[in-house]
């Protein structure tokens, strides 16, 4: 299985996976400190919600865990008050 010890064969047909480079994501509201988050501003907060109306997580929106907790709290009071739709289309119930 092993030709050297230090070097490993892969069996026929497995080939190594490329690596991919990617710049950490940096927080946008930290970088900016003229943004605030407002449940009113539901422009700012559809940035943050998917179509169907869930919430971008942490790791893929780039937010510091601060600014997250934040969002959340402002896209669910916004949902409350009726600024942000709960589900972008809602389907009758048959």
């Amino acid at each position: 299985m092993f030709k050297d010890k230090r070097k490993k064969t892969f069996k026929k047909g497995f080939k190594k996976k490329a690596r991919t480079f990617s710049r950490p994501r940096v927080c946008r509201f930290c970088a900016d400190k003229k943004i605030t988050i407002d449940y009113k501003d539901a422009r700012l907060l559809s940035m943050y919600t998917t179509e169907r109306g869930k919430i971008i997580p942490r790791r893929i929106s780039g937010c510091c865990a601060r600014h997250q907790r934040e969002l959340t709290t402002a896209i669910k009071r916004g949902r409350i008050l009726a600024f942000i739709p709960y589900t972008s289309n809602q389907v009758p119930m048959v």
